[in-house]
């Protein structure tokens, strides 16, 4: 009985390990695929480039957006920015979203 359930803990940590390490390991996929895709435009930081009338990933009207609003500017495009939805997965997406809110200003 005793070894049962010392399998059954080890079986739960290796769970939990599991979860947790993808998680870190989508966010630094996040981090890359955005200096990829969007940095050249939205800057490296997400601050936006006046130049290029980009918006600032971290300013309140961007961050008060909803996930599912962001999701459908970055798949379908607006204005000047293209879509994304033949190039990126929805997943890949996601992680996009995901990483334009650590962008949000701190108070």
């Amino acid at each position: 009985m005793n070894s049962t359930l010392s399998r059954g803990l080890v079986i739960a940590a290796a769970g939990m390990a599991l979860l947790v390490w993808p998680a870190s390991s989508r966010a630094d996929e996040a981090a890359d695929l955005f200096k990829a895709k969007c940095a050249m435009c939205h800057g490296a930081d997400g601050a936006g480039k006046p130049a290029m009338k980009t918006r600032d990933f971290g300013s309140a009207d961007v961050q008060k957006q909803t996930d599912a609003e962001l999701t459908a500017i970055v798949t379908k495009g607006k204005n000047k920015m293209p879509a994304y939805e033949t190039k990126l997965s929805k997943e890949q997406i996601a992680g996009l979203v995901a990483h334009i809110r650590t962008l949000a200003k701190k108070n």
